[in-house]
């Protein structure tokens, strides 16, 4: 299941670094709009953190930090949602999602299913321990897994069907 994708390492000094975050942020206002048309859809897809997944990956760290900052809070900004008083955990695990994903795919080179298990796993393990000093609340914690596990599927299988399709 290993595929061979283009990866790049975009730097903070390129214009082509802005523009793909951008794209991404414009993603991660239509896709959410999606989702939340299924009850719960938000909680359980999770549709923020497949585009940063798929984008850090492919183009790298600061492009995915980049979105990852950008797009909740322009998403709350025009339409409410994330509600403020998740908007900052829900920062804080999708930038820990960006620095893993860029940094798995600057070291391994490739992209396989397991790798993106790994950084998936990874990045949700940390992200929770943040979400635990923040909030204290670790029943929000079994819910991204209890609630949250479909949305853990479609980033792995989504971001590798990306990554491997789409050049």
């Amino acid at each position: 299941m290993e595929t061979t994708a283009r990866l790049y390492t975009l730097n903070f000094d390129e214009v082509k670094t802005y523009l793909w975050a951008t794209a991404f942020v414009a993603c991660n206002l239509a896709l959410p709009q999606v989702f939340h048309l299924i009850p719960q859809g938000g909680i359980i897809f999770s549709p923020l953190s497949l585009v940063i997944l798929a984008g850090a990956y492919k183009f790298g760290w600061k492009t995915g930090l980049l979105a990852a900052i950008l797009s909740p809070l322009v998403n709350h900004l025009l339409t409410g949602m994330p509600m403020w008083g998740v908007l900052q955990v829900m920062t804080l695990k999708l930038v820990v999602l960006a620095l893993v994903a860029g940094l798995a795919a600057q070291h391994f080179k490739t992209v396989s299913l397991p790798l993106l298990v790994g950084v998936v796993i990874v990045s949700m393990a940390i992200g929770c321990l943040g979400e635990l000093a923040l909030t204290g609340a670790i029943d929000a914690i079994i819910a991204d897994f209890t609630i949250g596990w479909p949305g853990l599927l479609l980033q792995v299988i989504g971001a590798w069907l990306i990554l491997k399709f789409v050049h």
